[in-house]
């Protein structure tokens, strides 16, 4: 299976998502630069962390207008897979394929720090490798990570099962996200996106493994 790491200028995490996801599927993804347009044989994208273009207007405004996003918008519409992490998450909002806006966080100071999420559900392609109710622990590193939408969003998001994870005990919702929500899934459940970084916790010399099942998961589905 091919995957597809998306890189724009700004980024600073796409080399530590590139090993994580190696780790796991076996083999380096396809760095895929913004300007592209071409998807061709790439089963999963990922947009990784970081400051794209600088996080000039609003985090992610710009990617979203990026030449390679009308053919990730496309690739979702095929049912194609999608994981965004950190700018990734703000990114995925700001094209409109998650709901939401990711603001300042509550304290208006930037983040960088572990934190734990509790999985809210352990049957999708991203988190077969969890327990439901397991809480692991994800460095996070962001300014602006706190997660808002209306009531209505919130409410259909929970009814329809698309929290993938939340904030949870002992370091609790550090940034003052809606409903302590730290990850969101589209409706079918093959767009995720998140703010904490599990592709910094995939190897024992990186301090801990907590986030390897997430791309464990992946290559898993993906294979099948």
């Amino acid at each position: 299976m091919t995957v597809g790491l998306l890189v724009f200028p700004g980024i600073n995490r796409e080399r530590d998502m590139a090993i994580a996801l190696e780790r796991s599927f076996g083999r380096a993804p396809r760095m895929v630069w913004h300007r592209e347009t071409d998807l061709a044989g790439i089963d999963l994208v990922v947009i990784p962390g970081g400051f794209s273009y600088g996080d000039y207007l609003r985090c992610g405004a710009m990617a979203a207008h990026a030449p390679v996003m009308q053919a990730v918008r496309a690739h979702a519409a095929r049912g194609g897979y999608v994981l965004g992490v950190c700018n990734g998450f703000q990114i995925l909002t700001e094209t409109g394929l998650l709901p939401g806006a990711l603001l300042r966080n509550a304290h208006l100071r930037f983040l960088s720090r572990d934190c734990h999420l509790r999985v809210e559900r352990a049957d999708t392609v991203f988190t077969s490798r969890y327990r439901q109710g397991e809480v692991f622990r994800a460095p996070m590193a962001h300014g602006d990570g706190n997660y808002f939408a209306d009531a209505a969003t919130l409410d259909r998001l929970e009814g329809e099962g698309l929290v993938a994870f939340r904030y949870a005990p002992p370091t609790g919702n550090l940034n003052g996200s809606a409903r302590d929500i730290a990850g969101i899934y589209a409706p079918n459940l093959r767009v995720l996106g998140l703010m904490p970084h599990p592709e910094d916790l995939v190897d024992p010399l990186m301090g801990g493994e907590d986030g390897k099942p997430l791309f464990d998961s992946l290559a898993t589905a993906l294979a099948a």
